[in-house]
């Protein structure tokens, strides 16, 4: 792994207003007086792409939410290769699992994939809001179940047989879960370089420049790593499950 910033140079900024809080799905359920205790617990950081918001072994100490930008997490094989495991959005929450739970350190490695706007809170203020909001608690729930669902997805792909098969069941997913429907079809809201797209789907860059080449001479997408837009789903559906 490149040895880069470890952690914003930026300081903390000031929590978000009240009302902001609200868009946000873990905290939208609380009520408007825990959701203004909670707004005196929770902090932002700014990051940029190259730094670290947590490296793998950093002890953990915060929960956090993705507020603005894309956050990729990654971990390292023992030759040094890295795996992307979990691309976040906005909204999402990390380090809401079993290692901040049992007091252990980071598993992976988070990082931005550009610029991100991170809302955290200490493990202390995060358990204290569970213990008073069992609402809040019953969501954190169902949350880690989505993220064992998709773990268990994840490892579908991983066996599929085919480069191709595996990145167009990437991008079906990706599409499924973050796409904004345009005229010209599904767009995925974050840079998604090709890079990335082979450290999930286990194969070389090289593989996946020479697959996309061939989507798009198909008209399966179309676009950039800067706008990626998906052409026709279904047939990379058909792809995937070939």
């Amino acid at each position: 792994m490149s040895k880069r910033r470890s952690k914003s140079s930026s300081s903390p900024a000031a929590a978000p207003p009240q009302g902001q809080l609200a868009q946000i799905p873990l905290l939208n359920i609380l009520s408007g007086q825990d959701r203004q205790r909670v707004l005196h617990e929770l902090t932002e950081a700014r990051y940029g792409k190259g730094e670290f918001i947590f490296r793998e072994g950093d002890p953990t100490e915060y929960f956090h939410i993705v507020k603005e930008g894309t956050v990729k997490c990654v971990k390292s094989n023992p030759d040094g290769k890295e795996c992307t495991l979990k691309m976040l959005m906005p909204g999402d929450l990390f380090c809401c699992d079993a290692a901040a739970f049992d007091g252990s350190r980071h598993p992976g490695t988070a990082q931005p994939m550009g610029d991100v706007s991170i809302l955290r809170m200490s493990k202390k203020a995060y358990f204290e809001m569970l213990r008073r909001s069992p609402d809040a608690a019953l969501e954190v729930i169902k949350y880690l179940g989505n993220r064992l669902n998709e773990a268990q997805e994840k490892a579908k792909v991983l066996a599929l047989e085919r480069a191709d098969q595996r990145l167009a069941a990437l991008l079906v997913e990706l599409g499924a879960r973050n796409g904004i429907k345009e005229s010209q079809g599904i767009r995925l809201p974050l840079r998604l370089t090709r890079e990335d797209m082979a450290n999930m789907v286990g194969t070389t860059t090289e593989t996946v420049i020479r697959i996309m080449s061939r989507f798009k001479q198909d008209d399966l997408v179309t676009g950039t790593a800067n706008r990626l837009v998906i052409r026709d789903l279904d047939r990379l559906k058909a792809i995937a499950s070939a």
